[in-house]
């Protein structure tokens, strides 16, 4: 099983082109949650996420023969980059395979770190599929995303900054996707100071790791469903299991509404930019959904910041909703003179602010002389919510929240 003496191995190959990333105090989740909070910002890599960590040791463990072959691999994005890098700095032609929906961001930087793209699949394991095809087809060493050991070895050097840089830490939170990254720090952290606790988080739309743990061997979903693309594989490798199982203290989920919620905080709070998968670690530990003591010393990974901005906007949004800082309502209203001034005044005089408004007295479900309409709003939170709506209620508004659930507490 991979060993802790891997790990450093792997940083001894690496200092030349990885960077040490930061370890930061956050005053403001410290105070939100009751722990003394240290983000790990693996979003200042280079390529923007861990990946190149592990792609570069895999690389430079290759024969000279492998690397004059060159290298193929599957990515949904951040290990496609990780590998175009790794590859161009040790002179190693790559080809990478990535999803036909993969964010466009993600794509053009592959390319622009000198990989050769090819877009294939649904997802992730169609890519891989299809990378194998090439592997065998045209003789080039195949680079996996996570289930080799050089790759986790690699990527547990995050685990030696965290022990090196907060040596008091009593639980560090990782995400899963495939396993890479948590096998390699679970390795690193336990080798170095076997009492700290490593919690794993993922997707609910991707988890496949406590239903494996549960039953003793590894269960593949048929499908995944998350905006946390980094982390989006049907299962775990086979490898990546077995460290899991070792070394993982405890295995958490959290939806794509909790991720949401964390990557705004981030944004507003810390002035942080992370992707979906990399705001899941932060998300678990704000949601609760492992327990920790007060003043607990806690260091969130946040494993990437490739975020498409199509998908920033969508996620921001969700959030904005989530918190009570976004509103849409619908309702009816007689379509006369003055109707309009007097449904503004009353949000106004609730101190909310309209930022579209859509009339419609075409509607055909709506009496002739009434008029629908659709209000979008900046509001302060949950409780600024429900005054609005009560004082809508009051003045006789029968109103429909188009942005959540019905009967859903924002």
């Amino acid at each position: 099983m991979l060993s802790l003496s891997d790990v450093k191995a792997a940083r001894d190959r690496a200092t030349d082109v990885v960077r040490h990333t930061p370890l930061e105090y956050s005053p403001g989740f410290s105070e939100r949650t009751g722990a003394e909070v240290h983000l790990k910002l693996e979003q200042f890599q280079r390529t923007g996420a861990f990946k190149i960590r592990g792609a570069l040791n895999r690389i430079k463990t290759l024969s000279e023969d492998e690397q004059t072959a060159g290298v193929v691999t599957a990515s949904a994005g951040n290990h496609a980059q990780g590998v175009a890098l790794a590859a161009t700095r040790t002179g190693v032609d790559a080809t990478i395979v990535m999803p036909e929906h993969a964010p466009i961001s993600k794509v053009q930087a592959t390319e622009g770190y000198g990989g050769d793209v090819v877009l294939h699949g649904e997802d992730y394991d169609d890519a891989a599929d299809r990378a194998h095809q090439i592997e065998a087809e045209e003789g080039l060493t195949y680079v996996h995303a996570f289930d080799d050991e050089a790759v986790m070895a690699g990527q547990g050097t995050i685990g030696l900054e965290i022990i090196e840089d907060c040596p008091d830490v009593d639980t560090v939170v990782v995400p899963i996707g495939g396993g890479g990254l948590i096998s390699g720090i679970a390795t690193a952290v336990k080798g170095l100071a076997p009492d700290v606790r490593v919690i794993g988080v993922q997707a609910k739309g991707a988890a496949s790791v406590r239903r494996s743990l549960s039953q003793g061997i590894i269960y593949e979903r048929d499908h995944v469903e998350t905006i946390a693309d980094g982390i989006a594989t049907r299962r775990v490798g086979d490898h990546t299991f077995d460290v899991i199982h070792e070394r993982v203290d405890e295995v958490v989920e959290v939806d794509d509404e909790q991720t949401a919620v964390a990557l705004t905080a981030l944004l507003e709070r810390e002035k942080a930019l992370v992707e979906g998968a990399g705001a899941v670690a932060l998300a678990a530990l704000l949601d609760e959904e492992f327990d920790y003591r007060e003043n607990e010393v806690i260091v969130p990974a946040l494993c990437g910041g490739n975020i498409d901005l199509n998908v920033l906007t969508t996620v921001v949004l969700r959030g904005m909703i989530a918190t009570g800082r976004y509103l849409k309502i619908e309702t009816v209203m007689k379509d006369r003179p003055g109707a309009l001034r007097e449904l503004s005044s009353i949000i106004a005089d609730q101190g909310a602010n309209i930022t579209a408004f859509h009339h419609d007295r075409t509607a055909r479900d709506v009496a002739m002389r009434d008029a629908r309409v659709e209000v979008e709003l900046e509001t302060r939170g949950p409780e600024h919510v429900e005054r609005l709506l009560g004082a809508l209620a009051t003045r006789g508004y029968d109103v429909e929240v188009l942005t959540h659930e019905a009967g859903e507490v924002l």
